[in-house]
């Protein structure tokens, strides 16, 4: 069954290593080899709280979210999905939740994450939470080239891609953002060859290295 893109990035809670967008051009990178400090793994929500995840990869990132939250506000650094965040516990409604992780995002430019009982996450404004049945299960990609757009929040851009591409336009997880998949080739050529017809038309594109990016649906309902 395929999923609504708001739904799609409802669920969505996923992310990697910091991503470099380029407007035209073949972009290519290896995520960074500094070493990181090992947390521990973030602990699920009780059956009756909502948690809030916020991508903090640097010491700095931690120390602007400490700075951001009230003392009151339960607050722990730990890792989720093989990346580091912080995480706000102990809410006890989703629209609390979704509050708190608009405020995050208003505030400190990082997109978060609200994390219900049962393991639903949602992202902030403007896709408001919501119950999402199913299971979410997220794969990372087969090795290859992906093609990622950047849609800065507006659902309208796959509808915009479909019309050009004529395709399935995925959803997936690069960076501490989502980005919808506008191709997927082994064949490096063929990736840049979308890459450009997307940029000459204005979109925000960038090839990488596939093997670093995690679908979460691989077609969007363009609605």
């Amino acid at each position: 069954m395929r999923l609504s893109l708001r739904t799609c990035l409802k669920r969505s809670h996923s992310w990697l290593s910091p991503a470099f967008l380029a407007l035209s051009g073949l972009t290519l990178f290896a995520p960074h080899g500094h070493a990181q400090p090992t947390y521990p793994a973030c602990q699920p929500p009780l059956p009756d709280e909502y948690l809030v995840l916020v991508p903090t990869a640097t010491g700095a990132a931690q120390d602007e979210i400490r700075r951001l939250i009230p003392g009151a506000i339960e607050t722990t650094v730990c890792n989720y999905v093989n990346e580091t965040v912080t995480r706000l516990g102990g809410f006890g409604r989703a629209n609390q939740a979704q509050e708190w992780a608009q405020y995050v995002n208003s505030q400190a430019g990082i997109v978060a994450f609200v994390v219900g009982p049962a393991g639903v996450a949602a992202t902030p404004s403007p896709f408001p939470v919501g119950p999402s049945p199913g299971v979410y299960n997220p794969q990372p990609l087969e090795n290859g080239y992906a093609v990622l757009v950047d849609f800065f929040s507006n659902p309208q851009v796959a509808g915009e891609l479909w019309q050009i591409l004529r395709t399935d336009i995925g959803l997936v997880s690069y960076g501490q953002r989502p980005y919808l998949l506008a191709g997927w080739s082994r064949q490096q050529n063929q990736a840049n060859q979308i890459l450009q017809t997307l940029s000459d038309r204005g979109f925000f594109a960038t090839v990488v290295d596939s093997g670093n990016v995690i679908l979460l649906d691989d077609a969007v309902r363009l609605d």
